[in-house]
């Protein structure tokens, strides 16, 4: 009798709190739980030293970035990127229908979805910042130009889907938007 009045001294004890009939017991975790717990620790910090801190091997990160530009290259090997195999991209109406797809997604935000400019330079007129040419514009929206807030879209996008988007700026250059942005950069002869 005095070993149960004993362990219900011991429940009343344990309890932490009681509202509205509800008891809170001050329970032990289970030792696997805790176990699985300090060994996720173990390993963030050991991980953490051997990425970040010594550098010992390279950060997943960049073994993906290293990866992805291999394989860039070896695309850009296969299939060269040239101003004549872009020009003839800008007439082929699937692959101009896919950059206009891409374009929507990815650039219609900085330069409107007709191409006239918003936060981004327009697209339709004679005048272009880092120039018309057809490799001068494919090299613009592959790797971008960080200075003026314009990303590269060559690793998220890839080497087809980059020459899609440059075949359409390529067939809506000169078209004019109606209500597009004011000219920007240098006047350059639009070849159609």
């Amino acid at each position: 009798m005095s070993e149960r009045r004993d362990l219900e001294a011991e429940k009343r004890e344990a309890v932490l709190h009681e509202v509205d009939g509800i008891k809170e017991y001050d329970n032990d975790l289970p030792r696997w739980w805790l176990w699985v717990f300090y060994g996720t620790i173990g390993f963030a910090a050991v991980y953490w030293y051997q990425y970040e801190v010594t550098k010992f091997a390279d950060s997943p990160g960049k073994a993906y970035q290293a990866d992805m530009d291999r394989i860039a290259s070896e695309q850009a090997a296969k299939n060269p990127v040239t101003a004549e195999s872009l020009a003839a991209l800008a007439k082929d109406d699937k692959k101009v229908a896919q950059g206009k797809e891409i374009y929507a997604q990815n650039c219609a935000s900085c330069h409107r979805a007709d191409g006239g400019g918003n936060v981004g330079p327009n697209l339709t007129d004679s005048h272009w910042i880092y120039g018309g040419a057809p490799m001068s514009i494919y090299t613009t929206v592959n790797k971008g130009q960080a200075e003026k807030g314009m990303p590269a879209w060559g690793p998220p996008l890839g080497l087809a889907r980059v020459q899609a988007v440059t075949a359409y700026v390529l067939s809506i250059k000169g078209t004019n938007a109606p209500g597009g942005k004011p000219p920007q950069g240098t006047e350059e002869v639009t070849q159609r």
